[in-house]
């Protein structure tokens, strides 16, 4: 892609986030969400490969939807309230549509469908950005909305933990795998966004840097499936040993630092006396460790046949920068102890 153009539409990318987190007038964020759609769309087509075109189109569309959704809702509520502002929405029916068109533009669970797919058919630099910054626009006003019923996120958070767990767990193409652990991770979020607005974007920052060391570590192996990721210790040796590590910390496991914002969360609801739901919340991330634990297994305990084709990209040259791979991937694995600090923060 011509470098002028990769500039204007990464410029359109980051104006329409930074449109909607500065908006407080409905027709304003849903500009701003426009203008991030129509940026991506570009990014995502531009290899013209029946996949990337299919997955363009599935994007484009339930975007579309959503933004009308959005637009439907905010159009609702100025009549029934006379109000266009953000956080004065007080109408049960206009919340409850925009919640559902948000939750359908970040991909939460039912309306989960065509994350997995989209992602599926796009390159991992394209799906790296899908699967972070494309997330924070939509979020932004999630955020704002003070819903009266915490119930309908409560639904959409377990159903996506849930959902994510058990969609990852037959997947060999890791896209899907990332798309289903997005999924789950997002579910987390949403369990405590009604009661803790600043721990939800902790954990959003968490999973940021989780997902794009992760995204990372894939483009360096060059890897989009299991098997071609188990072939990865000829290419990066002491890379496929910390692999594992990041991963797990993407499923949660103590003493990495996906750990913390999971740990945080059941905090959060127990003290809000929803103890089943924590329960739930907390089996379901033992789906979405499995699926970790097992392309950990597929990369450290399984020796891939060692032939001469394995070997060759052992000698050549990578071009990716190595530095943000290692910020990444030493921030995915050492921030567990700075958990006293970020709970003081939020006690603020």
């Amino acid at each position: 892609m011509n470098p002028y153009i990769l500039a204007t539409l990464l410029f359109g990318l980051g104006l329409g986030t930074t449109i909607t987190f500065a908006s407080s007038h409905w027709l304003l964020a849903w500009m701003g969400l426009e203008m991030n759609t129509l940026a991506i769309v570009p990014l995502m087509a531009q290899h013209h490969h029946p996949r990337a075109v299919e997955a363009t189109t599935k994007y484009f569309l339930t975007q579309a939807t959503a933004a009308a959704m959005i637009l439907f809702a905010s159009t609702t509520n100025a009549w029934l309230t006379g109000q266009w502002d953000i956080q004065q929405m007080t109408h049960p029916l206009p919340i409850t549509l925009i919640t559902l068109a948000l939750a359908l533009k970040i991909g939460l669970a039912p309306v989960h469908s065509w994350l997995p797919e989209v992602l599926q058919g796009l390159d991992l630099t394209t799906g790296l950005i899908l699967s972070t910054w494309q997330k924070l626009a939509p979020f932004a006003l999630l955020l704002q909305i003070q819903s009266p019923n915490s119930t309908i996120l409560i639904a959409f958070g377990l159903v996506s933990t849930l959902v994510g767990g058990w969609g990852g767990l037959n997947q060999t193409q890791l896209r899907k795998i990332i798309a289903y652990s997005s999924i789950a991770h997002l579910g987390w979020m949403i369990l405590v966004l009604q009661f803790s607005p600043s721990l939800t974007l902790i954990a959003l920052l968490t999973y940021f840097v989780m997902t794009f060391s992760t995204f990372l570590v894939f483009k360096l192996n060059k890897s989009t499936s299991m098997n071609m990721l188990a072939a990865s210790w000829a290419k990066a040796p002491a890379l496929t040993a910390l692999t594992p590590l990041v991963l797990l910390s993407l499923g949660g496991l103590p003493p990495l630092t996906g750990f913390m914002p999971k740990w945080l969360i059941l905090h959060e609801l127990a003290k809000q006396d929803l103890a089943p739901t924590a329960t739930l919340a907390a089996m379901s991330a033992l789906l979405s460790l499995y699926f970790y634990l097992r392309l950990s297994y597929a990369i450290t305990l399984t020796m891939s046949p060692n032939t001469l084709t394995g070997t060759t990209p052992w000698r050549l040259q990578h071009s990716q920068l190595t530095l943000p791979l290692a910020i990444a991937t030493a921030a995915t694995l050492l921030l567990l102890p700075l958990t006293p600090a970020v709970v003081a923060l939020l006690a603020l």
